[in-house]
């Protein structure tokens, strides 16, 4: 067994499988309530992406006790083209390979 796959075979009855597919369908519409709620809050989070790189570049960063360190604009982080922030499972996805 890996970390990742954290199935132990088990048999379920018919109330107990009916009552995981029902709590799987909830979930999948509260993940998707969350993802939308990331895609309406991209512009804003795009504006506090700005705000902290701009506080790194003018101000800087403790880097030990009271030495800050600025990072120069051109060695901050670009966010690849097309890529959106997104919510992550934390166990992989559904289509996730992984042998049960």
């Amino acid at each position: 067994m890996t970390f990742k796959n954290l199935f132990i075979e088990h048999e379920r009855s018919k109330e107990e499988q009916d009552w995981v597919e029902e709590e799987l369908a909830e979930q999948g519409q509260r993940f998707e309530k969350i993802e939308q709620n990331m895609r309406d809050l991209a512009p804003e989070r795009a504006r506090w992406y700005e705000e902290f790189f701009d506080r790194l570049s003018i101000r800087g960063f403790n880097a030990d006790g009271d030495q800050k360190v600025k990072i120069k604009r051109e060695d901050l982080p670009v966010k690849p083209e097309g890529q959106e922030d997104r919510v992550v499972w934390k166990y992989g996805t559904e289509s996730d390979e992984t042998e049960k």
